[in-house]
């Protein structure tokens, strides 16, 4: 079980991370999108989707930071223990109560809105299940494993077991003396992502992020008096000039 669940499975998961998205790109490439459904519950929206989405990057660079930085490498920048944790401690319970309350009105927005629902489909109602459960289980993570019984070191187990993934070496071994609040975190977010592409979450990987890096437009006015401008044609007078 131990080496289905920490060997087997990560690498199912990236396989139906990468092959579920070239699918959906090769035979739905105009279904990368969330079905945009703004003009319903506009007001709920409004506060949700922006707490939800913002929360969703701290979430996001926190697991980056504790997953793919090694431990030596934050304790070398001068980082200690201890202020790892309380930043980690609060950061992480900030940003997963706020990313909870954000989904918790968009899954409410859905769910009373008659339009808005019958725009879900099967594979998004069981990605919310996983999603919310992740966030839940995350946030239990930081609260629980990493505060009130803690703290837990899970760089020390968890961060190594998840690069070796991705260097082709992982050992089960490392996620033997995980707490199991901690595994159930992981599976929970490994099946998210096996989920990914064929869900309403795929339209991550349709957003602009080319508008961050584009350069700027210039915008020049076309006064009459300066060169290479010329009045406008008769017909396009505004109305009433003489």
């Amino acid at each position: 079980m131990s080496l289905l669940l920490w060997v087997v499975l990560p690498y199912l998961t990236i396989a139906s991370l990468v092959g579920g998205t070239v699918w959906r790109y090769r035979y739905d490439r105009f279904g990368w999108t969330t079905r945009s459904s703004e003009i319903y519950g506009r007001t709920i929206l409004n506060i949700a989707s922006p707490l939800f989405h913002y929360a969703l990057v701290f979430v996001i660079l926190g697991h980056v930071m504790g997953l793919v930085i090694p431990e030596g490498w934050t304790r070398g920048a001068g980082v200690t223990e201890h202020a790892y944790h309380v930043g980690s401690l609060v950061g992480g319970t900030v940003a997963g109560v706020a990313a909870l309350l954000g989904v918790g009105m968009l899954v409410y927005r859905r769910r009373t809105s008659g339009p808005v629902f019958s725009a879900t489909t099967r594979n998004d109602k069981l990605m919310y299940v996983f999603l919310v459960g992740s966030l839940i289980l995350g946030t239990l993570c930081t609260i629980v494993a990493n505060g009130i019984s803690g703290p837990y070191d899970y760089r020390t187990t968890v961060s190594p077991w998840f690069r070796d993934v991705f260097l082709l070496r992982p050992d089960p071994d490392l996620m033997a003396p995980v707490p199991v609040l901690y595994k159930l975190h992981v599976l929970v977010g490994m099946l998210l992502i096996a989920l990914f592409p064929f869900t309403r979450l795929v339209h991550a990987f349709a957003a602009p992020w080319f508008y961050l890096f584009r350069p700027y437009i210039v915008y020049r006015s076309a006064d009459r008096g300066e060169p290479g401008t010329r009045a406008p044609r008769r017909g396009w007078e505004p109305v009433g000039r003489r």
